[in-house]
This record gives structure tokens, sequence and C-alpha cells, in this order.
């Protein structure tokens, strides 16, 4: 793994904290509280808004909608889930990690994350707006759209991942590392103000970023 610059801090992910053995749980529901389980076998529409997950496992999750809206997720890990939608917005992940699999919208807008990581995840939609953002690795994803609007995000690493478009209006950042990004476009390269990037995307960028700034150029 390559060391980032002086100056950016990488994030500080911790891997969830599991006991061996975990209870087996084949449903969630609105409010439940729900501790050291391995949960399988979700299907369909899945409402589980305000739950309350802890020290588990989430697998075998193949959801038209999984609606964990105002959740709280700790020491979670959620295994190659399939999701037409899965909605966690105005929630709290803290060492939540995802691997593999396939979700079409991510709705993680005004979420409070930290110490969260997603591997290997393709991801047509992820939303973070207004999010609360510390402590996120995201490495080896393919992401549609990485919508980034009003969020604060510090200490933010990607690897080897690739978005479509990155909409960065009046995004607030502090050790954002983008050099692993390959971003096609982004919708608001002056809120990329307090991020790394690497002198080939900075050249990518360069008449975006003088636009943004006013300057004029031309031959």
């Amino acid at each position: 793994m390559a060391r980032p610059p002086a100056g950016v801090l990488a994030p500080r992910i911790s891997a969830p904290d599991l006991p061996r053995g975990l209870d087996d749980v084949r449903t969630l529901t609105a409010g439940d509280d729900v501790l050291q389980a391995r949960v399988t076998g979700l299907r369909g529409a899945v409402d589980a808004a305000r739950l309350t997950l802890t020290e588990s496992v989430l697998a075998d999750v193949d959801a038209d909608r999984f609606d964990l809206t105002l959740a709280r997720l700790a020491d979670v890990d959620i295994d190659a889930p399939r999701a037409t939608e899965l909605i966690a917005s105005r929630g709290s992940w803290r060492n939540v990690r995802i691997t593999g699999g396939r979700i079409g919208a991510l709705d993680l807008g005004r979420a409070d994350l930290h110490s969260v990581e997603l591997r290997g995840v393709r991801i047509d939609y992820l939303a973070l707006g207004e999010a609360d953002v510390s402590d996120l690795l995201v490495a080896d994803c393919t992401i549609g759209t990485l919508d980034l609007p009003r969020a604060t995000l510090a200490r933010v690493r990607f690897e080897r991942t690739r978005a479509d478009e990155v909409d960065t209006r009046e995004l607030r950042a502090s050790h954002l590392d983008l050099r692993g990004l390959d971003a096609v476009t982004y919708t608001s390269p002056a809120g990329l103000r307090g991020a790394t990037l690497a002198p080939r995307q900075v050249e990518l960028l360069a008449a975006d970023l003088a636009a943004a700034f006013g300057i004029d150029v031309r031959d």
C-alpha cells in the first residue's frame, strides 16, 4: 500500500470487533435491538428503520429496499449485499465494513460515519450529502454517481476506485485523498479545496479549475 504524502493523514480503520459465537437471525424489523447475531436471508422489502445492530454480521442479503433510516450500526460486517436501495440516511455507523456485492442506491445522506470501509462494492449511486464522515476507506469499488454536496469529510481515502460523476458542491474536506479515485467528471472543482490529487488528475482538471476561479484560458 502506498504511503500517503506528508501532511495527508490516512483513515484510521478498525475491523468490526466480532465475537466467536453469533446467534442466527433471519428477520429484522423497525426498532429492533440486535446484539452478536449473524443475520441472513433478508429478502424483498426490509423495514429496519431505527434499528440498533451491534457486533454482528449481515450476509446473504438480496433486498429490493433495505430501510436502515436512523439505524445505529457498530462493529458490523456486511458481506456481499445485493440491494436495489439501501437507505441509511441520518444513521450512525461505527466500525462497519461492506465487502463485495452490488447496490443500486446507497443513501447515507446526513449520516455520521466513523471508521467505515467499502471494499469491492459496485454502487450505482452513493449519496453522502450533508454527512459527517471521518475515517472512511473506499477501495476497489465502482461507483456511478458519488454525491457529496455539503458533506464534511476528514481522513477519507480512495484506492483503485472509479466514479463516473462526483458532486463536490460546498464540500468541506480535510485529509481527503483522491489520488486513487479515477473520476470522469467533478460537478464543482472548486469544492475540491482541502483534497489531495495526483499531478495527472490536476492536469485533466486544469480547464475546469481555471473556470471555477474565473480564469480565462485560451490560445
